[in-house]
């Protein structure tokens, strides 16, 4: 008598937690925003997103790639990251120095850059020079086209060729009035007071171009940056950071999504991390279950035309690539 009250005690518990998990799977969840420019909807191609610009057709973060991105590729997103300079300038570069990207150390080789890089002090760091100091320097000296030449090595007139350092408001000014719709993906690498001033820097900057300001997303791996534009600039939308990403993931896996309290507008991933084992983010599950809360999933960097159709098919809102000329010749396959 006691086995068979106690099966149905087990039975009733069992079925009790069946149900919980079905209704908190079943009930819409809420949205972790309202409107958000950078969901596709569903049965759309994903928007590209121009990484650093498209480093691999044009130089990375410079007008000229910006440009070239925009304009002729017609990339959907600009994505690149933001350093302050030492007058307060907000610039895009991918690094917190400048040696990788332009001829700051004079003609040299950019493997012997490299081996100088090595030692942290020969590093020029965009904090200790002024907007004049950088804009000197050619951004596109040591990019190589496709037969592996350095076309812009020689280039005088840097402005013209678009190839000094950019700014923030630059870029904005660039397409503001011919084309409004534009969307960005920003980072702001700055951490502390000098992560601060940048986030202020932005904000000051996107009121000047109002119209810009619902379609930028900013993100940040610093814990008191998040912190700052979660309480300072609150009408920003904001990527996830990785501790953030890694717990939602986490429990749309887990099926508890209904305990996720997160705010941020998009889940930017790799594919895959590896944590010893190779955890797989590509997943159709992850991407539905993102949309319920209207964030947008967008991959980085993907290079390969097989892993873009690959997500395409899985449905992602956004592809970050450093060859925008691929992605959207593969994305001219589907139409």
């Amino acid at each position: 008598m006691k086995k068979h009250k106690g099966l149905k005690i087990f039975g009733i518990i069992v079925a009790a937690i069946v149900v919980f998990f079905l209704v908190i799977n079943i009930i819409p969840p809420k949205h972790n925003v309202e409107n958000n420019p950078f969901v596709v909807g569903k049965g759309k191609l994903p928007m590209i997103a121009a990484h650093r610009g498209g480093g691999e057709n044009n130089p990375e973060n410079t007008m000229l790639a910006f440009r070239e991105a925009v304009k002729t590729i017609q990339v959907d997103i600009i994505e690149s990251d933001l350093y302050l300079t030492k007058d307060g300038y907000l610039v895009y570069n991918h690094d917190s120095y400048i040696d990788e990207t332009c001829n700051v150390n004079g003609d040299i080789s950019l493997e012997e850059v490299e081996a100088l890089c090595e030692n942290k002090e020969n590093r020029h760091y965009i904090k200790d020079m002024t907007l004049a100091e950088l804009e000197q320097y050619n951004f596109g000296y040591y990019f190589e086209d496709e037969n592996g030449e350095r076309i812009y090595k020689d280039v005088t007139d840097l402005e013209g060729a678009g190839l000094q350092i950019a700014t923030v408001d630059k870029l904005f000014a660039e397409f503001y009035e011919s084309h409004p719709d534009l969307l960005f993906i920003v980072e702001i690498k700055n951490d502390g007071e000098l992560g601060y001033k940048a986030c202020e820097i932005l904000s000051e900057t996107l009121n000047q171009y109002p119209g810009y300001r619902d379609q930028i997303v900013v993100g940040t791996f610093h814990d008191e940056i998040e912190e700052e534009l979660k309480s300072k600039y609150s009408d920003l939308l904001r990527g996830a950071p990785t501790g953030t990403a890694a717990k939602f993931v986490v429990t749309q896996y887990l099926g508890v999504n209904i305990f996720d309290n997160s705010d941020f507008a998009c889940l930017q991933i790799p594919t895959s991390y590896d944590l010893g084992i190779e955890i797989f983010l590509d997943n159709q599950g992850l991407i539905d279950r993102a949309h319920r809360r209207n964030i947008a999933v967008q991959y980085w960097t993907i290079n390969d035309a097989d892993e873009m159709r690959h997500l395409i098919e899985l449905g992602c809102d956004c592809i970050m690539t450093d060859n925008p000329e691929l992605l959207r010749s593969v994305l001219d396959e589907y139409k």
